[in-house]
Protein backbone atom coordinates (compact mmCIF):
# COMPACT_ATOMS: atom_id res chain seq x y z
CA UNK A 1 0.00 0.00 0.00
CA UNK A 2 1.42 3.35 -1.05
CA UNK A 3 1.98 5.99 1.57
CA UNK A 4 0.23 9.36 1.16
CA UNK A 5 3.39 11.13 -0.04
CA UNK A 6 3.82 8.58 -2.85
CA UNK A 7 0.36 9.10 -4.30
CA UNK A 8 0.36 11.23 -7.47
CA UNK A 9 -1.21 14.64 -7.02
CA UNK A 10 -3.63 13.76 -9.84
CA UNK A 11 -4.60 10.47 -8.19
CA UNK A 12 -4.63 7.12 -9.92
CA UNK A 13 -3.03 6.99 -13.37
CA UNK A 14 -4.29 4.88 -16.28
CA UNK A 15 -1.97 4.40 -19.25
CA UNK A 16 -3.44 3.37 -22.59
CA UNK A 17 -1.39 2.53 -25.69
CA UNK A 18 -1.71 1.25 -29.24
CA UNK A 19 0.10 1.61 -32.58
CA UNK A 20 2.74 3.99 -31.21
CA UNK A 21 0.22 6.18 -29.41
CA UNK A 22 0.20 6.48 -25.62
CA UNK A 23 -1.91 8.55 -23.23
CA UNK A 24 -2.24 8.83 -19.46
CA UNK A 25 -5.69 9.53 -17.99
CA UNK A 26 -5.99 10.60 -14.36
CA UNK A 27 -8.40 10.15 -11.47
CA UNK A 28 -8.54 13.80 -10.39
CA UNK A 29 -10.80 15.50 -12.91
CA UNK A 30 -10.93 12.42 -15.13
CA UNK A 31 -8.76 14.24 -17.66
CA UNK A 32 -5.78 13.81 -19.95
CA UNK A 33 -2.32 14.17 -18.38
CA UNK A 34 -0.13 13.14 -21.34
CA UNK A 35 -0.43 12.08 -24.97
CA UNK A 36 2.46 11.15 -27.22
CA UNK A 37 3.00 9.53 -30.60
CA UNK A 38 6.17 7.58 -31.33
CA UNK A 39 7.70 9.13 -28.22
CA UNK A 40 6.89 12.74 -29.20
CA UNK A 41 4.72 14.63 -26.73
CA UNK A 42 1.94 16.35 -28.68
CA UNK A 43 0.10 17.44 -25.52
CA UNK A 44 1.83 19.73 -23.04
CA UNK A 45 1.07 17.71 -19.93
CA UNK A 46 2.31 17.74 -16.35
CA UNK A 47 4.18 15.62 -13.85
CA UNK A 48 2.65 13.22 -11.33
CA UNK A 49 4.05 15.35 -8.48
CA UNK A 50 2.47 18.52 -9.88
CA UNK A 51 -0.97 20.06 -9.37
CA UNK A 52 -2.57 20.26 -12.81
CA UNK A 53 -1.41 23.64 -14.20
CA UNK A 54 -3.66 25.92 -16.24
CA UNK A 55 -6.47 23.33 -16.33
CA UNK A 56 -4.28 21.20 -18.63
CA UNK A 57 -6.28 18.34 -20.12
CA UNK A 58 -9.26 18.81 -17.82
CA UNK A 59 -12.91 18.02 -18.53
CA UNK A 60 -15.06 21.15 -18.14
CA UNK A 61 -18.71 20.57 -17.23
CA UNK A 62 -21.50 21.43 -16.67
CA UNK A 63 -20.27 24.67 -18.20
CA UNK A 64 -17.03 25.76 -19.89
CA UNK A 65 -15.12 29.00 -19.41
CA UNK A 66 -16.52 31.86 -17.28
CA UNK A 67 -19.88 32.93 -15.86
CA UNK A 68 -20.07 36.61 -14.95
CA UNK A 69 -20.29 37.04 -11.17
CA UNK A 70 -21.20 33.34 -10.95
CA UNK A 71 -24.82 34.37 -11.21
CA UNK A 72 -27.44 33.18 -13.68
CA UNK A 73 -31.12 32.29 -13.97
CA UNK A 74 -32.68 29.14 -15.34
CA UNK A 75 -36.42 28.98 -15.69
CA UNK A 76 -37.77 31.16 -12.92
CA UNK A 77 -34.98 30.35 -10.48
CA UNK A 78 -31.86 32.47 -9.82
CA UNK A 79 -28.61 30.70 -8.94
CA UNK A 80 -25.29 31.78 -7.42
CA UNK A 81 -22.16 29.71 -8.03
CA UNK A 82 -18.92 29.91 -6.01
CA UNK A 83 -16.48 32.40 -7.52
CA UNK A 84 -13.68 30.03 -8.51
CA UNK A 85 -11.68 32.75 -10.27
CA UNK A 86 -12.07 35.46 -7.63
CA UNK A 87 -9.70 37.94 -9.24
CA UNK A 88 -12.18 38.24 -12.13
CA UNK A 89 -15.24 37.65 -9.93
CA UNK A 90 -16.40 34.72 -12.05
CA UNK A 91 -17.22 31.03 -11.81
CA UNK A 92 -14.92 29.16 -14.18
CA UNK A 93 -14.79 25.76 -15.88
CA UNK A 94 -17.56 23.87 -14.15
CA UNK A 95 -17.65 21.49 -11.21
CA UNK A 96 -15.92 18.26 -12.20
CA UNK A 97 -12.28 19.17 -12.92
CA UNK A 98 -10.97 18.78 -9.34
CA UNK A 99 -13.04 15.83 -8.14
CA UNK A 100 -12.05 12.13 -8.14
CA UNK A 101 -13.53 10.12 -11.00
CA UNK A 102 -13.85 6.33 -10.74
CA UNK A 103 -12.76 3.56 -13.07
CA UNK A 104 -15.60 1.95 -15.02
CA UNK A 105 -13.75 -0.16 -17.58
CA UNK A 106 -10.18 -0.62 -18.77
CA UNK A 107 -8.31 -2.35 -21.57
CA UNK A 108 -4.86 -1.94 -23.07
CA UNK A 109 -5.97 0.76 -25.51
CA UNK A 110 -8.96 2.33 -23.72
CA UNK A 111 -10.23 3.41 -20.33
CA UNK A 112 -13.65 4.64 -19.22
CA UNK A 113 -14.08 6.84 -16.15
CA UNK A 114 -17.24 8.07 -14.46
CA UNK A 115 -18.38 10.68 -11.99
CA UNK A 116 -21.78 11.40 -10.43
CA UNK A 117 -22.18 15.12 -9.89
CA UNK A 118 -24.44 15.72 -6.87
CA UNK A 119 -26.93 18.59 -6.75
CA UNK A 120 -25.41 21.51 -4.89
CA UNK A 121 -25.83 25.24 -4.24
CA UNK A 122 -25.61 27.08 -7.54
CA UNK A 123 -26.23 23.95 -9.62
CA UNK A 124 -29.01 21.85 -8.05
CA UNK A 125 -29.19 19.13 -10.72
CA UNK A 126 -27.59 15.67 -10.48
CA UNK A 127 -25.66 14.50 -13.55
CA UNK A 128 -23.90 11.25 -14.41
CA UNK A 129 -20.75 11.70 -16.50
CA UNK A 130 -18.86 9.02 -18.44
CA UNK A 131 -15.70 9.56 -20.49
CA UNK A 132 -14.14 6.88 -22.67
CA UNK A 133 -10.56 7.58 -23.72
CA UNK A 134 -8.93 5.43 -26.40
CA UNK A 135 -5.90 5.38 -28.69
CA UNK A 136 -5.48 3.69 -32.06
CA UNK A 137 -3.60 4.20 -35.32
CA UNK A 138 -5.88 7.23 -35.83
CA UNK A 139 -4.64 8.97 -32.65
CA UNK A 140 -6.40 9.86 -29.41
CA UNK A 141 -10.19 9.76 -29.18
CA UNK A 142 -12.43 10.88 -26.31
CA UNK A 143 -16.13 10.04 -26.15
CA UNK A 144 -18.21 11.74 -23.48
CA UNK A 145 -21.75 11.25 -22.29
CA UNK A 146 -23.66 13.17 -19.65
CA UNK A 147 -27.03 12.07 -18.32
CA UNK A 148 -29.51 14.04 -16.24
CA UNK A 149 -30.36 11.60 -13.44
CA UNK A 150 -32.63 14.06 -11.65
CA UNK A 151 -36.27 14.98 -12.01
CA UNK A 152 -35.92 18.48 -13.50
CA UNK A 153 -34.41 19.91 -16.67
CA UNK A 154 -30.85 21.23 -16.28
CA UNK A 155 -28.75 23.78 -18.18
CA UNK A 156 -25.58 22.26 -19.58
CA UNK A 157 -22.39 22.98 -21.52
CA UNK A 158 -19.21 20.99 -22.09
CA UNK A 159 -15.58 21.46 -23.07
CA UNK A 160 -12.09 20.06 -22.60
CA UNK A 161 -8.80 21.90 -22.10
CA UNK A 162 -5.81 20.23 -23.83
CA UNK A 163 -2.63 22.18 -24.57
CA UNK A 164 -1.13 21.21 -27.93
CA UNK A 165 2.53 21.55 -28.80
CA UNK A 166 5.19 20.65 -31.32
CA UNK A 167 8.41 20.13 -29.34
CA UNK A 168 11.11 22.53 -30.46
CA UNK A 169 8.67 24.89 -32.21
CA UNK A 170 7.92 28.16 -30.40
CA UNK A 171 4.30 29.31 -30.15
CA UNK A 172 5.15 32.35 -32.30
CA UNK A 173 6.31 30.05 -35.10
CA UNK A 174 3.39 27.63 -35.04
CA UNK A 175 1.25 27.78 -38.17
CA UNK A 176 -2.41 27.56 -37.16
CA UNK A 177 -5.56 26.91 -39.12
CA UNK A 178 -8.74 27.79 -37.22
CA UNK A 179 -12.01 27.28 -39.15
CA UNK A 180 -14.17 30.01 -37.62
CA UNK A 181 -15.72 33.11 -39.19
CA UNK A 182 -16.39 35.10 -36.00
CA UNK A 183 -14.82 35.81 -32.64
CA UNK A 184 -16.16 37.09 -29.38
CA UNK A 185 -15.16 40.55 -28.21
CA UNK A 186 -14.31 40.42 -24.51
CA UNK A 187 -13.92 42.92 -21.69
CA UNK A 188 -11.12 43.14 -19.12
CA UNK A 189 -12.56 40.15 -17.28
CA UNK A 190 -12.43 38.05 -20.48
CA UNK A 191 -16.23 38.01 -20.62
CA UNK A 192 -18.01 38.48 -23.96
CA UNK A 193 -19.51 41.85 -24.84
CA UNK A 194 -20.00 41.32 -28.58
CA UNK A 195 -19.34 39.24 -31.68
CA UNK A 196 -17.44 40.35 -34.77
CA UNK A 197 -16.29 38.78 -38.08
CA UNK A 198 -12.64 37.76 -38.37
CA UNK A 199 -12.37 38.30 -42.13
CA UNK A 200 -9.77 40.90 -42.95
CA UNK A 201 -8.56 41.20 -39.35
CA UNK A 202 -5.57 40.01 -37.34
CA UNK A 203 -7.79 37.26 -35.89
CA UNK A 204 -8.42 35.46 -39.19
CA UNK A 205 -6.82 32.01 -39.28
CA UNK A 206 -9.30 30.46 -41.71
CA UNK A 207 -6.25 30.05 -43.94
CA UNK A 208 -3.21 28.64 -42.18
CA UNK A 209 -0.69 31.23 -41.00
CA UNK A 210 1.74 31.84 -38.14
CA UNK A 211 0.44 32.72 -34.72
CA UNK A 212 3.24 35.25 -34.45
CA UNK A 213 3.07 37.66 -31.53
CA UNK A 214 -0.72 37.30 -31.10
CA UNK A 215 -1.77 36.92 -27.46
CA UNK A 216 -4.95 34.90 -27.52
CA UNK A 217 -7.48 33.95 -24.89
CA UNK A 218 -10.46 34.16 -27.19
CA UNK A 219 -13.48 32.19 -28.28
CA UNK A 220 -14.21 31.70 -31.97
CA UNK A 221 -17.59 30.75 -33.42
CA UNK A 222 -19.56 30.25 -36.63
CA UNK A 223 -17.24 27.36 -37.35
CA UNK A 224 -16.62 26.16 -40.87
CA UNK A 225 -17.74 22.57 -40.65
CA UNK A 226 -16.43 19.50 -42.40
CA UNK A 227 -18.67 17.18 -44.41
CA UNK A 228 -19.49 15.16 -41.27
CA UNK A 229 -20.62 18.28 -39.37
CA UNK A 230 -17.53 18.46 -37.21
CA UNK A 231 -14.51 20.77 -37.42
CA UNK A 232 -10.81 20.74 -36.63
CA UNK A 233 -7.96 23.08 -35.72
CA UNK A 234 -4.40 22.36 -36.82
CA UNK A 235 -0.92 23.45 -35.77
CA UNK A 236 2.15 22.80 -37.88
CA UNK A 237 5.84 23.65 -38.02
CA UNK A 238 6.81 26.49 -40.38
CA UNK A 239 8.48 24.07 -42.80
CA UNK A 240 5.59 21.59 -42.62
CA UNK A 241 7.83 18.90 -41.14
CA UNK A 242 5.51 18.22 -38.19
CA UNK A 243 1.97 18.92 -37.17
CA UNK A 244 -0.89 18.11 -34.85
CA UNK A 245 -4.63 18.60 -35.17
CA UNK A 246 -7.59 18.49 -32.82
CA UNK A 247 -11.03 17.61 -34.11
CA UNK A 248 -14.50 17.73 -32.59
CA UNK A 249 -17.83 16.39 -33.76
CA UNK A 250 -20.96 18.37 -34.61
CA UNK A 251 -21.87 18.86 -30.94
CA UNK A 252 -19.11 21.45 -30.60
CA UNK A 253 -19.74 24.79 -32.31
CA UNK A 254 -17.08 26.94 -30.63
CA UNK A 255 -13.29 26.91 -30.26
CA UNK A 256 -11.40 28.65 -27.45
CA UNK A 257 -7.73 29.38 -28.16
CA UNK A 258 -5.31 30.31 -25.37
CA UNK A 259 -1.63 30.97 -26.12
CA UNK A 260 -0.59 30.66 -22.48
CA UNK A 261 0.45 34.27 -21.94
CA UNK A 262 -1.12 34.36 -18.46
CA UNK A 263 0.81 31.27 -17.33
CA UNK A 264 4.01 31.75 -15.39
CA UNK A 265 7.41 30.12 -15.34
CA UNK A 266 8.35 27.51 -17.90
CA UNK A 267 4.75 27.13 -19.10
CA UNK A 268 4.51 30.76 -20.22
CA UNK A 269 3.65 30.71 -23.94
CA UNK A 270 5.04 27.18 -24.31
CA UNK A 271 1.98 25.59 -25.90
CA UNK A 272 -1.51 26.44 -27.14
CA UNK A 273 -4.72 25.37 -25.40
CA UNK A 274 -7.29 24.59 -28.08
CA UNK A 275 -10.65 23.85 -26.53
CA UNK A 276 -13.74 22.58 -28.38
CA UNK A 277 -16.83 23.96 -26.62
CA UNK A 278 -20.55 23.35 -26.98
CA UNK A 279 -21.28 26.92 -25.95
CA UNK A 280 -19.35 30.18 -25.54
CA UNK A 281 -18.25 31.86 -22.30
CA UNK A 282 -21.04 33.22 -20.07
CA UNK A 283 -23.60 31.10 -21.90
CA UNK A 284 -25.67 30.42 -18.78
CA UNK A 285 -26.41 34.14 -18.73
CA UNK A 286 -26.70 34.83 -22.47
CA UNK A 287 -28.48 31.59 -23.32
CA UNK A 288 -26.34 31.20 -26.44
CA UNK A 289 -26.14 27.50 -27.35
CA UNK A 290 -26.89 26.35 -23.80
CA UNK A 291 -28.18 22.79 -23.87
CA UNK A 292 -31.21 21.83 -21.80
CA UNK A 293 -30.89 18.30 -20.46
CA UNK A 294 -34.29 16.89 -19.65
CA UNK A 295 -34.64 14.17 -17.01
CA UNK A 296 -33.23 10.82 -18.19
CA UNK A 297 -31.77 12.51 -21.29
CA UNK A 298 -28.15 11.87 -22.32
CA UNK A 299 -25.86 14.20 -24.24
CA UNK A 300 -23.02 12.64 -26.23
CA UNK A 301 -20.03 14.24 -27.91
CA UNK A 302 -16.61 13.21 -29.19
CA UNK A 303 -13.29 14.82 -30.05
CA UNK A 304 -9.71 13.75 -30.55
CA UNK A 305 -6.10 14.57 -31.40
CA UNK A 306 -4.15 13.34 -34.43
CA UNK A 307 -0.50 13.66 -35.41
CA UNK A 308 -0.11 15.68 -38.59
CA UNK A 309 -1.85 18.90 -39.61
Amino acid sequence: MESPDQRPFSGAQWTISAAGHEAVIVEVGGGLRTYRHDGVDLVDGYRTDEVCPGCAGQVLAPWPNRIRDGRYAFGEQAHQLPLTEPERHVAIHGLVNWVPWHLVEQSEAAVTLGYDLPPQPGYPWPLRLLSRWSVSEDGLRAEHEVTNIGGQAAPFGFSVHPYLQLPGVAVDDLVMRLPARRRLVVDGRLLPVGVTPVAGTEYDWTSARRIGAAELDLCFGEVIRDADGGSSVSLSAPDGSAGVSIWADAEFGWWQVFTGDALTGERHRRSVAIEPMTCPPDAFRSGRDVLTLKPATTWRGAWGIRPGA
